[in-house]
């Protein structure tokens, strides 16, 4: 039996404008920038939307209406969403009819798409119970599986996603990680058995999310037939193929013109011709199957760049400098009690504020500057740093309520403990 498990990252930043030297103490509006094509975040979100989003979704809900075996599964960053809600809501209401279904699951994340675990667990745990709420406000439903920013994964924190309650987590599945073995099981985390552990198949992904319109590629064009011969290929050698990538595939980084939707309408037919294959969400795939092992994380592992590692955010000088500047500012801002300044500095953690001050030139180069809206990686950090200082000031002058409370955690993990386990029985 092999079971496709697809699952979809969706996510929009808050782009930094470029924010001068003489904006700071002037000026607190950091995201928006009407006058600049590039970080204008309401622009983006409605091209995005035309060109992805809404045709996306609108095939995707045929399949769900045309194949009852169709599932499918989204992460969608907090920051997605507010600015779904405030710049094309009708993005929100096509995500709607899609969960509706009752096959398409919503997964966890943190709220800001952030790198918060890197140094604060109580903010990590903090953004992830921020999005969970929104969630559960705007779909009607309780997230049961974790999905980290950009499938980052570390022993330490499938420990902490185990200790919120999650029934499992998604990674990348990096040959470093899987050794000998292979992505098409479901494995456990290292230190505790409970928690569910999905490996990306990656080159099954990458062959829709990167190779697809290559024409220099052996295997083009890709056809859904042909894509479901590989997947065909898999039964008797695994029980789930988890094919994870960025939403945007589908008509932003692959082009209409491509075939690419074209492709996703018609491959649900193809894998459903063979008797022993189906679709699953993450939660069905780790209720369904025992895990086979351990998945064994003592460094980080992402699936971005070559080296699936952190180095596409924390690989040079100014990153590092940017980062350590970020976090020496949360204890300052979380005693203010200071909500929008609080809101305006999580904006900050967004990993992709350091993917745009990435200086790799060699292999990844050419995919950094693809989703750099900046001239530079020095401007990009220009701006930033510019923006950390304006926030400095703000702890400073701000007035000093009482501290934002703390400890929310718990209930949710509380409320969601009965039904992960009534799940897994």
């Amino acid at each position: 039996m092999s079971a496709v498990c697809f699952y979809f990252q969706v996510h929009q930043p808050r782009r930094i404008k470029r924010y001068r030297f003489f904006d700071i103490g002037n000026d607190s509006e950091y995201f928006n920038d009407s006058s600049e094509r590039d970080t204008n975040n309401a622009r983006i979100a409605r091209k995005v939307a035309d060109k992805c989003y809404l045709p996306a979704n609108e095939a995707l809900l045929r399949n769900l209406d045309d194949y009852p075996d169709f599932k499918a599964s989204f992460s969608i960053s907090g920051i997605a969403l507010e600015q779904f809600e405030e710049y094309t809501p009708e993005v929100i209401e096509s995500f709607k009819r899609l969960v509706a279904t009752g096959r398409v699951e919503i997964l966890s994340e943190t709220y800001y798409h952030s790198l918060s675990f890197l140094e604060s667990p109580e903010e990590f745990r903090e953004q992830v119970q921020l999005h969970a709420d929104k969630v559960k406000d705007l779909f009607g439903v309780t997230p049961y599986v974790f999905r980290n920013t950009e499938l980052i994964y570390r022993n330490d924190i499938a420990e902490q996603v185990a200790d919120m309650g999650y029934l499992g987590m998604l990674a990348e599945g990096a040959d470093h990680l899987l050794g000998w073995r292979k992505p098409t099981y479901v494995y456990h985390a290292k230190n505790d058995p409970t928690l569910r552990v999905l490996l990306k198949h990656y080159k099954l992904s990458d062959d829709i999310a990167f190779r697809f319109s290559n024409k220099g590629w052996e295997e083009w064009p890709l056809t859904a037939p042909k894509f479901a011969q590989w997947v065909n290929a898999h039964n008797g050698d695994g029980h789930v193929i988890n094919l994870f990538m960025d939403y945007e595939t589908f008509g932003e980084h692959q082009w209409e013109d491509t075939g690419i939707f074209h492709f996703i309408r018609e491959m649900p037919r193809e894998i459903l011709r063979h008797s022993d294959n189906t679709f699953m969400t993450p939660t069905e795939a780790m209720s369904t199957f025992e895990s086979v092992g351990e998945v064994d994380a003592p460094h980080y592992v992402s699936w971005a760049d070559v080296e699936r590692d952190l180095s596409a955010w924390k690989s040079n000088a100014i990153q590092h400098d940017a980062l350590r500047a970020f976090f020496a500012l949360e204890k300052d801002v979380k005693n203010t009690g200071d909500e929008v300044l609080l809101r305006d500095w999580r904006r900050l953690s967004t990993s992709d504020h350091f993917y745009y001050m990435c200086t790799k030139w060699f292999q990844d180069g050419d995919v950094h500057a693809y989703f750099n809206p900046y001239e530079s990686p020095y401007e990009a950090y220009i701006a930033y740093m510019n923006v950390l200082n304006d926030v400095r000031l703000r702890t400073q002058t701000s007035k000093r309520p009482q501290p934002v409370k703390r400890g929310i955690w718990q209930s949710f993990r509380h409320k969601t403990r009965g039904v992960l386990q009534a799940l897994t029985s």
